[in-house]
């Protein structure tokens, strides 16, 4: 009974519920106005600051808030390959949990025209699905890691397409924290030009997707009316 599907969904619940309340307690965001502590620098820091990204985002902290963080305490190119290498170990972190913990009991729940639509795009076409999503990031990080958990998509495409796709986003992020004191820079302008762009993109695939799932499919129209069969005399 311990390891039952639905007893792993509710360590799963436990875990989740755990780390947000830790999130709660420490305030990673505070990283922002109190900067990383000074007995950390160099790689090592890097090194450190990667490792809590991950486990931040595994535990629902929001990536923009981190992206920041990164770009504000290393500059861009530090800043940036320990954003990015964070944002990996989180989806994997994620995913892991997702897949242990909850695909048994969660697959039976896959019900409805969007669930089954989302879960057939995910194992089906994975890699360019979680790549779309990265590139146009309109659902929430943690929530992708877990519906690509419990879809059958395989882990390496999932990670390969996470670390791809999340590269132009992160950077973005990261080159906005960095440049925060100069908010009229170039830098700064692109940067944040392109995290505007890619919302409003992101919200006019999310429109145009939800509104295709609303249209009747060949499934959900109504057979044509049969003939009458002719009697031969």
């Amino acid at each position: 009974m311990l390891l039952s599907p639905k007893a792993r969904l509710a360590y799963l619940a436990v875990i989740l519920l755990s780390a947000g309340v830790s999130v709660l307690l420490f305030e990673p965001q505070r990283l922002l106005s109190a900067g990383w502590p000074p007995q950390l620098s160099g790689a090592g820091a890097v090194l450190v600051f990667g490792l809590a990204y991950g486990v931040c985002t595994a535990a629902l902290v929001p990536r923009p808030i981190l992206n920041l963080a990164a770009g504000a305490l290393f500059g861009t190119q530090a800043g940036f390959a320990a954003a990015l290498g964070g944002t990996v170990l989180g989806a994997g972190l994620s995913f892991a949990l997702g897949r242990v913990l909850g695909q048994e009991a969660l697959r039976p729940y896959v019900r409805g025209r969007w669930l089954k639509a989302a879960d057939g795009q995910l194992s089906r076409h994975g890699f360019r699905s979680v790549l779309a999503i990265r590139l146009f990031p309109g659902m929430p990080f943690v929530v992708a890691n877990y519906a690509a958990a419990v879809s059958r998509m395989r882990c390496l495409p999932f990670l390969l397409a996470t670390a791809l796709g999340s590269i132009p986003n992160t950077l973005a992020y990261v080159i906005a924290g960095s440049e925060a004191t100069s908010p009229t820079s170039p830098a700064f302008l692109v940067s944040t030009g392109f995290i505007v762009l890619s919302a409003a993109v992101a919200a006019l695939v999310g429109w145009r997707k939800r509104h295709h799932l609303r249209r009747p499919g060949p499934a959900g129209t109504a057979p044509a009316p049969r003939e009458p069969e002719r009697v031969s005399a």
